[in-house]
């Protein structure tokens, strides 16, 4: 349980707010780069901020306040040029760094009036196919290149979705293992019309702080200690995000009641099938409901979804009870209000990077890395579970599209296409 007051420390994200300014200081995923192919202006909310990205002509981003310096017209309506992003009102032209770099009229009757004006933007880098920004104070930190980005011969694809909750709910659930027995599993079940035995019951859970977050280890019914999820785990990754393997989910704030998530995937193609090299790494919209209103259920992430909104809007955890399983949850919280009293007095917040040697590569706890970096062959798949239900059907978010599927099996060959 919480105070009204703690909860709002952890839940608001607004500039000037303690964990706003906090989240601030990490590079954050906000979409993919393919999302930009089609129209190269998307307006984009990003903890409580009004912005449009946008990708210009000479192929750099741009993150900038949604609306012109000049007399507040919406950029999301403007112009990508060769430099920049032009509104459509007046012609002014702002680049990526917010400078503005051209007032048309004003340039004809007020040539080299000197210093113009600047508008809020923030830099943007693109890694593996996904969009990162980062919104905090200079100096700026460097992006972590996550080792899985540097992989080779496999498919990729950025999974989108708006989530209508706050953002610190989705997190906790990054720290939970037990649920994955009682919503993947048990419930899952009963969704596709059984009534068998329930799952394996966790029987010991540990959870240990490392460099870049929280990992947590367990052990089930029918599983030895030796077992990789006990002796390496899963990784609840600072600040927000999610790490299993062979994918990462984030929980970026739109707002204090709105929540960005972005899931990067990555399928490893059979052997015999390499050098395989992926053109473009597709971007698509998962839908949270179906046609009737109601929240989608058939899939993981679908499933994690209707826990997080189904605690409120903002979950109120001065009604909370916890329990045993929760200790990971607990632990995160403490490093949370830790870190941001540290942070209040001038220390650098955890997993901070400024060495770009370190950043270029950075290796996480993974069970699933010889299959993933070596690959195994298609026929071997049918020994390995989870990598056998994924060349069947995306079971992670509703609603891949067809292309996306058809495009992936060609990359697995697999499918007849």
């Amino acid at each position: 349980m919480l105070s009204a007051e703690k909860n709002k420390i952890l839940t608001q994200v607004g500039p000037g707010t303690p964990m706003g300014d906090y989240l601030r200081r990490y590079w954050m995923p906000i979409g993919g780069a393919s999302e930009l192919d089609a129209n190269p202006i998307k307006t984009i909310r990003l903890m409580g901020e009004d912005l449009v990205l946008y990708k210009d002509l000479g192929g750099r981003y741009g993150l900038v306040d949604r609306h012109c310096p000049h007399r507040r017209a919406d950029l999301s309506y403007g112009m990508v040029e060769e430099t920049g992003i032009r509104c459509n009102y007046h012609g002014w032209l702002m680049d990526e760094a917010g400078r503005v770099i051209e007032q048309p009229y004003d340039d004809v009757v007020n040539p080299g009036r000197g210093k113009r004006c600047t508008t809020k933007a923030y830099p943007v880098k693109e890694c593996a196919g996904l969009l990162f920004a980062y919104m905090g104070p200079q100096p700026v930190p460097e992006l972590p290149i996550w080792e899985p980005f540097t992989w080779a011969n496999g498919f990729r694809e950025v999974v989108i979705s708006e989530i209508p909750c706050n953002w610190f709910q989705c997190q906790e659930n990054s720290c939970d293992p037990v649920h994955f027995e009682w919503m993947h599993e048990n419930w899952n079940v009963r969704l596709n019309g059984a009534t068998a035995p329930y799952s394996a019951k966790h029987l010991k859970l540990v959870f240990e702080e490392f460099d870049y977050g929280f990992v947590y280890k367990r052990v089930r019914e029918g599983q030895r200690e030796g077992d990789p999820v006990w002796t390496i785990g899963r990784v609840a990754l600072w600040p927000n995000g999610f790490y299993l393997g062979n994918h990462f989910e984030w929980r970026v704030p739109i707002d204090d009641e709105n929540t960005l998530s972005i899931c990067w995937f990555f399928m490893r193609v059979p052997k015999g099938r390499e050098p395989y090299v992926q053109d473009k790494v597709p971007t698509w919209i998962s839908p949270i409901k179906d046609e009737n209103g109601r929240w989608i259920s058939s899939h993981v992430i679908n499933q994690d979804i209707i826990a997080w909104v189904g605690q409120g809007t903002i979950a109120d955890r001065t009604k909370e009870t916890l329990g045993a399983s929760d200790l990971g949850i607990a632990m995160m919280r403490k490093r949370f209000f830790d870190e941001l009293d540290a942070v209040a007095k001038g220390a650098e917040p955890k997993a901070t990077l400024r060495n770009a040697n370190v950043a270029s590569s950075i290796e996480l706890p993974n069970i699933t890395k010889k299959t993933s970096v070596e690959g195994i062959t298609l026929a071997e798949h049918e020994n390995y579970p989870l990598l056998k239900v994924r060349l069947k059907g995306f079971r992670h978010c509703a609603g891949q599209p067809a292309e996306v599927r058809k495009a992936f099996e060609q990359a697995m060959g697999i499918g007849g296409s």
